[in-house]
């Protein structure tokens, strides 16, 4: 097997004490201090993630709008200059390519920020796509390091090192240009966990030093370096779906709970047919939350069951850091999906009941209507 890569902040994980494991073939910390204080300082005060494994792929071209409103499910017509939105890529079938920020600087000009797993399987699928639309796909992922900030202290903390009015940075927007410390920045209100934020878009040479700026600008605030064990307990206790988890080729979009991402009504998009067909004929299966009734910690991949019978798997599972509770969400057949309906999930070599739940385990805290 290969090495992992390291991004341009390996070092200073290792600095802060970072558990370094192999993720999509990236070395990157896991935790430092520990899962739960660094899942609790994101929710009460801010956390730093380094999420530079992510891709990033700019599409250009007189016909750039066109191409990328036929790619995903979502409708970006009506989307403004540095305006995000999150939508999914589908094959044909319906099936689930990835699911991706678009980051709109104008009509001809995209950025497509895509998952660190998918990142070459992604871009092939956009060239394989491109066709006879007027446009040049280009990977930008090695040039480009990527910090998140996530915590309701977060905008203050940024604040300090930047005369950019953060405040003015709407939700689901970016700004281009923004003087961070004294770096040229890309700053966008966006993250994975449910709370006010910011993903901060840099040169790999500066990345070590603004991860050291933002956390000094923080030590009074209670911010933490976080891992990724915590983003995921975070994305998850705010029903933000994962790919591979509630989210594969083999999963809509439709059976996933994200009907509100795609778009029926618009002309085309790849996959629109099979999508059509699936919400005409009726779901036979979908993504659901459960609590755990009797004692067992649910994990990814368990059987659920019903009266003996095997109805679906755990997405996700874990005892929530938040609600202090063993929950998890799972894929099943759509006659166990009413809330409340009683379930089991194959812990080892015993089940233990669950009941059906609302996937909104947590309220978000985003920064809305500015």
């Amino acid at each position: 097997m290969s090495e992992p890569k390291k991004t341009a902040l390996y070092n200073a994980h290792v600095r802060y004490g970072g558990k370094i494991v192999d993720y999509s073939g990236w070395a990157l910390p896991v935790q430092y201090e520990g899962l739960t204080t660094e899942h609790e300082a994101v929710r009460n005060n801010a956390g730093l993630f380094d999420v530079s494994h992510m891709g990033e792929v700019e599409v250009k071209g007189s016909q750039a709008t066109d191409y990328v409103q036929n790619l995903v499910t979502n409708d970006i017509s009506a989307m403004n200059e540095h305006q995000i939105i999150y939508s999914l890529m589908c094959y044909p079938n319906g099936g689930i390519v990835d699911d991706l920020l678009v980051y709109k600087y104008t009509n001809d000009y995209y950025m497509l920020v895509i998952n660190a797993a998918n990142t070459d399987k992604d871009i092939q699928w956009m060239k394989d796509n491109v066709g006879s639309y007027d446009v040049e796909i280009n990977n930008i992922s090695p040039n480009v390091s990527e910090v998140a900030l996530q915590g309701p202290k977060a905008e203050e903390i940024l604040q300090q090192l930047t005369d950019t009015d953060l405040s003015e940075i709407p939700f689901f927007y970016f700004k281009e240009d923004v003087n961070i410390s004294g770096k040229k920045c890309l700053v966008s209100r966006t993250g994975y966990t449910g709370e006010d934020g910011f993903e901060i878009y840099m040169e790999h040479e500066d990345a070590e030093y603004l991860w050291d700026k933002i956390l000094e600008a923080g030590k009074d605030k209670g911010i933490k370096p976080a891992g990724l064990g915590c983003r995921d307990t975070l994305r998850f206790e705010a029903n933000l779906p994962l790919y591979g988890n509630e989210l594969s080729p083999e999963i809509t979009p439709l059976e996933a709970g994200l009907g509100f991402f795609v778009k029926l009504n618009k002309p085309n998009f790849i996959g629109k047919e099979a999508l059509e067909k699936q919400k005409a004929e009726g779901l036979k299966r979908k993504v659901v939350g459960f609590e755990m009734i009797e004692p067992g910690i649910p994990r990814h991949g368990y059987d659920v069951l019903a009266y003996g019978k095997v109805i679906g798997f755990v997405t996700t599972g874990y005892n929530s850091p938040t609600l202090k509770k063993n929950i998890g969400f799972a894929m099943v057949d759509i006659k166990y999906s009413e809330l409340d309906t009683t379930i089991e999930i194959q812990i080892r070599k015993r089940t233990a009941k669950a009941k059906v739940v609302s996937r909104k385990f947590y309220t978000k805290n985003y920064k809305k209507g500015l």
